[in-house]
């Protein structure tokens, strides 16, 4: 009898194991809800306007100083390289905080899933 109570045991473990695994890919699946088509739509125009604003910015700011200072080299062509530049920069830490996160979630599942 007391073989059979240790089995028991076990398997009660073992289905405890299972449930709490699949509760918290529930969870997880509830939070990366935002995951889904419009989310991606809306982290692609984030990362495509992180890269305008700055190079826009920089365009006018160049066009304005070649309106005010005349010389020899271009502002604008200057400045719109630096924005872009900086733009691309940006959406650079964008993607990449967003892909460290992505890892970070992944790694903790593996976690859950290997406990």
């Amino acid at each position: 009898m007391n073989d059979d109570s240790g089995k028991r045991e076990k398997n009660s473990e073992e289905f405890a194991r299972r449930v709490g695994v699949k509760a918290a890919r529930k969870v997880k699946a509830r939070r990366n809800a935002r995951a889904g088509v419009w989310f991606g739509l809306g982290m692609f125009g984030l990362i495509g306007w992180s890269i305008v604003i700055p190079t826009l910015l920089g365009t006018g700011l160049g066009l304005w100083l070649d309106s005010h200072q005349v010389g020899k080299h271009s502002w604008t062509l200057a400045l719109l390289m630096a924005g872009l530049t900086l733009g691309c920069f940006n959406a650079w830490h964008w993607i990449s905080k967003e892909d460290q996160a992505m890892r970070d979630d992944s790694e903790v599942d593996d976690e859950h899933h290997n406990e």
